[in-house]
């Protein structure tokens, strides 16, 4: 019996059940409510939710075909992913051009800096790797369904290629059938809507074929899926305590309030949710609606080699090129990243093998620029002077190009307008067609935006953002720098006059701290990058400078001052995993003190650093986490350090088994790195002492968010003096009574309860299915 018998069957079975209630329909009242009981029980375990959903599209016809055209409209924007390397005009299959994508249940337990550039390998574990169509199916041990998912993933690391092929196996039948729907929503693109709009007016526009059906019937009778694609490009407040829970499709509101009503459930109760994003702007989320979290780490060192056996014909050029990633640590980790395998291909291939093959991500980046924009125009031979004529006739555009990264960067834009390209000088032509790193989209939703246009990948446009503001102090352009010079941080000194190469990237530095996203911490690495000799040789042709004037190239004392700058700055509001990030700095002007110096701290038995310096613990932080095995014990006390310094320690709390951070002077941030690593699928954390730390209530509520998630497996918990009061407790109880199962001793000594909240904790100690057995 197919699926549309079984339908028909049910709703044959429907109207026998109708007869027969009209049958009996003269009984006395109270046999008439005894049968009415036994139907509904009837009909609730033998005819659930799919009544009236299959009756609706059983009955309408039109509706099969709009799912159908609907389908092919997706599967057109999905099925191919374009490798604009040479030909921005030439596409492959999505099958054919990536290899399979490493995706696990639950967020990597070492540090994954923002843009997954750093030196943090994917090394075997016990996390389960999963297929991206059971992204849906519970956990082992999961009740009842999942209705929403967070997907993370650095930039680059494949979240859009692991979309697009969830979204292509099911247009084309081959997985997911039991959703009726998928709806692809790009945050990029609603950050653009400002008037107030209803779901049903949005789905319309966005996505016209679907009209009939969303103007003609119940949502909720139909399973339906809401890909939230990209929240780290989201610009919408996201106020999700505030906002009002919208329950009709039909009523007008923010974007902002149908994204936060869709995501808690309250609007399309039973559709499901899926959420992509980078870690840092993950947190926006209430962890209380997230049922699953997967991540996606890219490529393994096999899978490395596999893409580029894949994608170069010339075998032998194919295991040069391995070798050489092989022997720059920094490009084998950064290659985890489907996108850059596909940048160091292009690069690589192209390149003669000699001492100048790029051994950092600005320098990869610059050979990228180059080959993407002489390879797009013919010219005889294959010669440098040649490749510099070409770069010398497009460095109008390229420069403009670089004009309209930098000022969208700066604005949180990374979709924008035709009239966003005409304020920069540009028109689509020279954009799309002369460089071949932007390209158009959404042509099919023109009806609500117009054309849009986007570069083909986020870090292109960083990279292009640092290359205008290089040129730009190179020419003297103190006015083109203004946005990044007046920054509102008490910590910005402004330089009065055009600031020197070292101010610029104090600057920098500053601007990119004070973002909260982190979308600046990248083009900080680029702009670090550029300020290297070799890089501004590369790059004379648009810095227009000659190659010996001593003026425009760095000389070894300013990267030096500048590379003092990184480990010097001192700044309390700052997350320990952000500095980690910072760090990277150092590795585009190849000043790889720091880690020797931790390195042979680690290696000496009485320790060559006498005393650690804040960049000296992001280092070692980083190094501890990616450590083969776990340790046993961190004793944070036994590093010799300022307290910036033990903040900065923190994050190696992911990667032990007893954290011992007693008296430290840490606040309320560092608990909230500590949730982080009890949350952390598998957590290692089994003993905890944060003793006599001012943490107070605020700290505890951070805490208390890693105690009642299920992958916590805390036994000891020590918060003796930490300022803790009446509202604190109540954080803590209630954790417990969510996660009781683990917890057996608790220290909470000293701190300000009151007899209401100690009668609380004694009654969850005295509670069965309570491990607690220590109670202080």
């Amino acid at each position: 019996m197919d699926l549309i018998e079984i339908k028909d069957h049910k709703s044959t079975v429907r109207h026998i059940i109708h007869l027969l209630h009209n049958l009996f329909i003269g009984f006395h009242k109270s046999t008439f409510f005894c049968f009415f009981l036994f139907l509904s029980l009837f009909r609730k375990c033998f005819l659930p939710d799919t009544v009236p959903r299959t009756s609706r599209r059983s009955c309408n016809d039109n509706y099969r075909t709009i799912f159908t055209q609907h389908k092919d409209y997706l599967k057109k924007q999905v099925e191919n992913i374009r490798e604009r390397v040479l030909n921005p005009d030439s596409q492959k299959p999505h099958g054919s051009i990536d290899t399979t994508l490493y995706i696990t249940e639950g967020e990597y337990k070492a540090v994954d800096v923002e843009h997954g550039v750093a030196q943090v390998e994917v090394r075997g574990s016990e996390d389960t790797q999963i297929n991206y169509n059971d992204i849906f199916n519970p956990l082992p041990g999961q009740n009842g369904p999942i209705r929403a998912v967070l997907t993370k993933g650095a930039p680059g690391i494949g979240k859009t290629v692991l979309v697009q092929r969830f979204i292509s196996d099911w247009a084309d039948g081959k997985a997911n059938q039991d959703i009726d729907v998928v709806i692809l929503l790009p945050l990029r693109l609603l950050n653009r809507i400002k008037r107030e709009i209803s779901l049903q007016q949005l789905l319309s526009q966005l996505y016209p074929s679907l009209q009939e059906w969303v103007n003609s019937v119940k949502l909720e009778d139909y399973q339906i899926l809401f890909i939230f694609f990209a929240l780290d490009e989201c610009n919408l407040p996201l106020n999700f305590e505030q906002n009002r829970k919208l329950s009709d499709i039909s009523q007008k509101a923010s974007v902002d309030t149908l994204v936060t009503s869709l995501i808690m459930g309250s609007l399309v109760p039973n559709a499901r949710i899926w959420i992509t994003s980078r870690h840092v702007a993950s947190d926006q989320i209430p962890p209380e609606v997230i049922d699953k979290v997967t991540e996606v780490r890219g490529f393994t060192d096999v899978q490395k080699e596999e893409y580029f056996k894949r994608h170069i014909s010339d075998e032998g050029l194919a295991e040069r090129i391995i070798s050489h990633i092989k022997a720059s640590r920094s490009i084998q980790a950064m290659c985890r990243l489907p996108v850059f395998c596909w940048i160091a291909a292009t690069v690589l291939q192209q390149m003669e093998f000699s001492d100048e093959i790029p051994t950092t991500l600005t320098e990869m980046f610059i050979h990228f620029l180059l080959i993407q924009t002489t390879s797009r125009h013919k010219y005889q031979g294959d010669n440098k002077s040649a490749k510099q004529d070409t770069l010398e006739a497009q460095k109008h555009n390229i420069l403009k190009l670089a004009e309209l990264a930098f000022k969208q960067l700066n604005e949180g834009n990374l979709m924008f307008s035709h009239n966003d390209l005409k304020q920069c000088g540009l028109d689509k032509t020279e954009a799309l067609v002369y460089s071949g790193l932007c390209t158009a989209t959404l042509k099919g939703q023109a009806a609500i935006f117009g054309e849009m246009y986007t570069f083909v990948q986020i870090t292109i446009q960083e990279f292009l953002a640092a290359l205008y503001i290089f040129v730009s102090y190179v020419k003297e352009d103190t006015e083109a720098l203004r946005p990044l010079l007046m920054k509102k941080s008490s910590m910005q000194k402004i330089p009065r006059k055009h600031p020197s190469l070292e101010e610029l990237l104090r600057c920098a530095v500053n601007s990119a701290l004070e973002s909260k996203s982190g979308h600046l911490d990248l083009f900080v690495r680029f702009l670090h990058g550029m300020a290297m000799e070799s890089n501004q040789k590369v790059l004379r042709v648009l810095l227009a400078c000659q190659q010996d004037n001593p003026r425009y190239i760095s000389n070894p004392d300013c990267l030096k001052r500048a590379a003092q700058n990184l480990k010097d700055i001192k700044r309390k509001d700052i997350s320990p995993d952000r500095w980690i990030n910072l760090l990277y700095c150092l590795v585009e002007i190849h000043d790889t003190t720091v880690h020797q110096e931790v390195q042979a701290f680690m290696h000496s038995e009485t320790g060559a650093l006498k005393r650690l310096k804040p960049a000296h613990c992001s280092a070692l932080a980083s190094t501890l986490m990616m450590a083969a095995m776990p340790m046993d014990e961190f004793d944070l006390k036994k590093y010799k350090t300022s307290d910036e310094g033990r903040r900065r320690l923190v994050p190696a709390v992911r990667s032990c088994k007893k954290a011992l951070l007693a008296d430290c002077r840490l606040t309320a941030k560092s608990c909230e790195i500590v949730a982080s690593a009890l949350k952390a699928p598998r957590s290692l954390l089994r003993e905890l002492d944060m003793s006599h730390n001012n943490m107070q209530d605020s700290g505890v509520k951070h805490l208390s968010s890693g105690l009642r998630n299920s992958n916590c497996k805390l036994e000891t918990l020590r918060l003796s003096a930490c300022g803790i009061t009446g509202k604190g407790c109540e954080l803590l109880a209630s954790a417990l009574t969510a996660n009781p199962a683990h917890l057996k001793e608790l220290d909470l000594s000293s701190n300000h309860l009151k007899e209401a909240q100690l009668r609380t904790l004694q009654s969850i100690k005295e509670n069965p299915e309570s491990a607690l057995e220590i109670l202080r």
